[in-house]
């Protein structure tokens, strides 16, 4: 029997299986997919809203306007400075020493004391010379009487003139050995040879010297030397008679003033350096030789040239630069002011102000104090405290 063929059985094969509803499928991804576009929809909207609400915040919030103060470019002449360093030297200094050996009897001077040219200092043992010396003036006084009446004779012609001549020759003998150990005996008493102050004692009393033994330095502070070098490129500017002022660790605050004397006509094949030496006055004494001295050679003015204050240059290693005062009309009539930074070229710095080769103008404003917080372009107002003050005794370079 065929179950297929029965009347209370649909006329399907049992093995059929029953198909799926498509409509209802299509209908939840139809869903599914609204839910997803409504959900990136509104995360896009969201989005653009919160960007343009930011962008609205920060255009109608803006920062109040950073207070600074400027200062003026002015054209002014620079003092046409050059610097070097060097150290003094005395222009009268030596090591008192003994032409002669000899054992020293007496020490006639005082450590550290100012002596006079030709003061006594030292003497020597002298006796035998001082026998030697009373030798000869006697043989002296004797050859003077033989030569007077050798020339009587010879003049009368009781004796020949061979006897005068002789008689000349040994009263000239006799004078030669006065001279001789009268020089050997002021050799023997050791004198200061210029003005100036002793130093430290270096001998004793009853200590044999030898010659060439120092004694005692002796200096001249009256007048000294200050030596100092520049590069060749600087030597075509020097000429002798410019000003120098020097300066030395023991009196930083005290230029000392001077003239350059002497020009090395030669530059050093080494160093490609010119030695310079200037005098200087030092009528109290206060500088000592062999101090090292910061130099300034004044050299004759330049044209006058663009000068802001030192504090209002920024030195960095990308280059120097300031922080230019713009001014601009807002929509409301009313004048904003900008800061732009500015890429300057420098020149000399001098008393308190740097010199602008290239990029700032004769009236241009400039920020001086409170740079440090701006930006290029950042919107400023000026300060009432005004730009910061010259040193009275600013460092001269």
């Amino acid at each position: 029997m065929n179950i297929a063929n029965e009347a209370n059985i649909a006329g399907k094969p049992i093995t059929d299986k029953p198909r799926a509803r498509p409509v209802r499928m299509v209908r939840w991804f139809i869903i599914v997919g609204l839910l997803l576009a409504v959900l990136v929809g509104a995360l896009v909207g969201f989005n653009a809203f919160r960007e343009h609400a930011i962008k609205q915040f920060f255009a109608t919030n803006k920062p109040p306007p950073t207070p600074v103060s400027i200062a003026v470019a002015k054209a002014e002449v620079v003092p046409n400075l050059l610097a070097a360093v060097g150290d003094l030297a005395a222009v009268h200094q030596v090591n008192v020493t003994s032409d002669v050996g000899g054992r020293i009897t007496d020490i006639m001077f005082k450590a550290g004391s100012t002596v006079k040219a030709g003061t006594p200092l030292v003497q020597l043992f002298d006796e035998p010379e001082q026998g030697d010396l009373a030798s000869f003036k006697a043989q002296a006084v004797m050859g003077k009487l033989a030569l007077d009446r050798a020339k009587q004779l010879a003049a009368r012609q009781f004796g020949p003139q061979a006897t005068a001549d002789q008689a000349q020759s040994t009263f000239d003998q006799a004078n030669a050995g006065i001279a001789k150990t009268e020089a050997i005996i002021s050799q023997k008493l050791v004198r200061a040879p210029f003005d100036g102050q002793l130093g430290v004692r270096h001998v004793e009393v009853g200590q044999f010297l030898t010659a060439g033994t120092q004694i005692v330095s002796l200096t001249d502070l009256s007048t000294l030397y200050a030596n100092f070098t520049v590069t060749e490129k600087d030597s075509g500017e020097l000429k002798a008679g410019q000003t120098v002022r020097v300066v030395v660790d023991a009196y930083p605050k005290q230029p000392f003033e001077g003239r350059i004397t002497t020009i090395e006509p030669q530059i050093s094949t080494d160093t490609r350096n010119i030695h310079v030496q200037a005098t200087i006055a030092n009528p109290d004494h206060i500088l000592k030789p062999g101090m090292f001295a910061t130099i300034t050679v004044v050299l004759p003015d330049k044209p006058p040239v663009v000068t802001v204050p030192e504090t209002a240059v920024d030195y960095s290693l990308y280059g120097d630069s300031v922080f230019l005062i713009t001014e601009k009309k807002e929509d409301d009539g009313k004048t904003s002011l900008s800061a732009v930074r500015t890429f300057v070229r420098t020149g000399n710095r001098v008393e308190g102000r740097a010199e602008i080769v290239e990029g700032v103008k004769e009236g241009d404003r400039v920020v001086a104090v409170g740079q440090l917080k701006l930006q290029s372009g950042a919107a400023v107002s000026i300060s009432p405290d005004g730009p910061p003050p010259i040193p009275a005794n600013p460092p001269r370079y």
